[in-house]
């Protein structure tokens, strides 16, 4: 009797597993081609916030190039007689420094610049040093001594790069010269010395490696570039969220000054460098020196639709609570004009008056824009009021252009309940949503767009990334939701159109905020398990997307669901079928994949699984241990038109079959 009852013991759990199993079958209908996923529907989103421009993406090393921070000499150190000047040759940028005797043989008179956090710098690799100089006292030669120094050396030298640079015209000139490191170092000092006796000015001084993305002179650093085009992405909105609006209007990120000739775009204030005070920075500045020339210009050679957006005539609103803080609606011509102005900049001839602009630059082709956003997290009243005739101007001038509204800083609550009837009023293209919320928000979002007007405007998922609780820094687990949130994006690709991660960037030693896809330091850059999951679905999204569902359900992590969350794509350009599973259980789930619709002599071959997955849910790539949790694929086969596999606890997958 005690056997008879073990084996109905084993016979009743077999049955059970069984039926475990089978909440897990996922049937795709591979016959229902759903909507078509736009191009635009992965990609970035670009903020000068954790140093990510000057000290970042920008690639130039040397801080405070024009002397223009309030404090003119701030990253700067100066020694012997160098005297500071304000009528030189750049009218936005009007300080210089004039050198001269220090007056004893045995004195020198020079510079020290301190860089971002100092200046990174690598052997062997070149490194192009500029400055507009001019002799005030007439004709004659005067030279300089370049050089790269380890102000830390216990070396018999701290200079590990030299070279002189002469002086010989009374006029203002660019002159240039090669430094080429002896040695890596990633906190060098800049060291200009003036060897002759006589006096010279100097203006805008510049270091750049001469290896920067694409090889552009005014360039972007290579490593962080690539890493931005290694995503694919689809969309590259610029040039921030709450830059746009300043901590008051004459702070707010201006375009116009951000283009021309680079010596002559004016010093910008940064918004964060007044934010968080526990985590402060008081040089942090904009030198424009990445403007919108080089936005669009990223965007061309990474592939990506540009989104620039433009202020709307409202400064911060968390900043400003007196309306004479912001734009009255009725003195908003000047800013829709620049708004007008942008899209000539980006598509206009070459005989428009911004056209030209731009091809005196180097592009006479246009960009071909096609989106612009008109504010960032706005919200009140205020915001459509001034929305409205920004919309009524571009419509009227470029009725093709796309304009992408707003739904304010939350994803849900009184201000976002306001402001999506106002963008459907208004017949907005696109709505931008901001989501930084906990796990729990991730973990019940997985349907939010399955009940979307479908009617409406479309969605702009701008700027999310989950900040999970009491552990608000980069971890594989909040890597994991976002994955999972984000197979609902695509399910829903009829009414989603773009999506992007942020913030984008974030120096190691000058962050503010956290998380953020890239983290990188003077050298060196490491791409987080969040890049991963953001790269694994822009590489991944198809053309169309396929009804996936379980038990007749889209499959969003609903109770009954075992945390499963599944979404379905199909790439009639490879005739690839391919599904996205998050398990964000702490269990194995067994998995099916049923392909209904096909006919009996489709084959589905060439089967990859392609894993990321981590024991340590606290865990994320590390400067130091750049690889410690990256994508892995592997073959798989499949039987029919069923594939069959045990899914680990807390792991994304995506699982691939070529239809022959």
């Amino acid at each position: 009797m005690r056997r008879y009852t073990n084996l109905l013991a084993v016979v009743a759990l077999s049955a059970g597993m069984t039926l475990h199993a089978q909440t897990n079958e996922m049937v795709i209908q591979t016959k229902k081609l759903g909507a078509e996923i736009q191009p635009t529907m992965y990609g970035l989103f670009f903020e000068d916030i954790n140093y990510a421009a000057d000290g970042g993406l920008y690639a130039e090393l040397v801080k405070n190039r024009s002397f223009e921070f309030p404090q003119n000499l701030m990253g700067w150190k100066t020694y012997g007689k160098v005297t500071l000047m304000d009528d030189g040759p750049f009218e936005r940028n009007p300080h210089y420094v004039r050198l001269s005797n220090p007056g004893h043989a045995h004195k020198h008179t020079g510079l020290d610049n301190e860089g971002f956090f100092g200046i990174g710098v690598r052997k062997g690799e070149e490194y192009r040093f500029s400055v507009w100089a001019r002799l005030p006292q007439g004709n004659g030669k005067e030279t300089l001594r370049i050089e790269l120094v380890d102000t830390k050396s216990m070396g018999e030298h701290q200079a590990f790069a030299i070279a002189d640079l002469t002086v010989d015209s009374k006029e203002w000139k660019k002159y240039q010269l090669i430094l080429k490191p002896g040695m890596t170092q990633p906190k060098s000092t800049l060291r200009i010395f003036l060897t002759s006796k006589g006096t010279v000015d100097l203006e805008h001084i510049s270091l750049f490696p001469v290896d920067t993305w694409k090889g552009h002179e005014n360039g972007l650093r290579k490593d962080l570039a690539q890493a931005l085009a290694d995503i694919h992405p689809g969309v590259f909105r610029f040039p921030g969220g709450c830059i746009v609006e300043g901590t008051d209007l004459n702070t707010r990120y201006d375009w116009k000054k951000s283009v021309g000739p680079v010596e002559n775009r004016p010093l910008n204030e940064n918004r964060w460098q007044y934010t968080f005070t526990h985590r402060f920075y008081p040089d942090y500045y904009q030198s424009y020196g990445l403007g919108f020339y080089e936005y669009f210009l990223l965007s061309e050679e990474m592939g990506a639709e540009p989104l620039p957006i433009l202020n709307c005539g409202l400064s911060c609103q968390y900043q400003n609570n007196d309306p004479k803080a912001h734009v009255a609606v009725c003195d908003l011509d000047g800013y829709i004009q620049d708004a007008l102005d942008l899209i000539e900049f980006a598509n206009g001839d070459v005989n428009s008056t911004w056209g030209k602009v731009r091809a005196d630059m180097g592009h006479p082709a246009p960009f071909n824009l096609k989106f612009i956003g008109i504010g960032n997290e706005q919200w009140g009243k205020e915001y459509p009021e001034r929305l409205e005739p920004f919309i009524k101007a571009i419509r009227k001038a470029y009725p093709d252009m796309k304009i992408v509204g707003s739904s304010g800083p939350n994803s849900e609550g009184k201000e976002f309940d306001y402001l999506w009837p106002e963008m459907k009023r208004l017949k907005a293209d696109l709505v931008d949503e901001h989501f930084y919320r906990p796990e729990s928000w991730f973990l019940a979002q997985g349907a939010r767009y399955d009940n979307y007007d479908r009617k409406g405007p479309k969605v702009f998922a701008g700027e999310y990334a989950c900040h999970g609780k009491g552990k608000k820094w980069n971890h594989f687990h909040a890597a994991l939701l976002e994955a999972a949130f984000m197979t609902g994006l695509e399910r829903n690709a009829d009414i989603v159109h773009m999506a992007t991660y942020a913030p984008l960037f974030a120096h190691v030693e000058g962050w503010q905020w956290r998380p953020d896809m890239i983290w990188f330091d003077n050298l060196n850059s490491v791409r987080t398990v969040s890049y991963y999951v953001q790269q694994l679905f822009a590489h991944n999204k198809g053309t169309n997307v396929l009804p996936l569902t379980m038990n007749k359900r889209n499959v969003t992590g609903a109770e009954g669901q075992n945390g499963l969350f599944a979404s379905a794509v199909y790439d009639k350009n490879k005739n690839e079928l391919i599904v996205k599973v998050a398990n964000t259980s702490d269990t194995a789930q067994p998995v099916s994949l049923k392909f209904e619709g096909l006919k009996k002599q489709d084959v589905l071959s060439d089967g990859r699984c392609i894993k990321l997955r981590s024991l340590d849910l606290d865990k994320d790539n590390t400067l130091e241990q750049p690889f410690a949790i990256t994508p892995k694929e592997t073959p798989v086969s499949i039987q029919g038109h069923v594939f069959t596999a045990e899914l680990e606890p807390n792991t994304f997958a995506v699982y691939k079959f070529t239809k022959k």
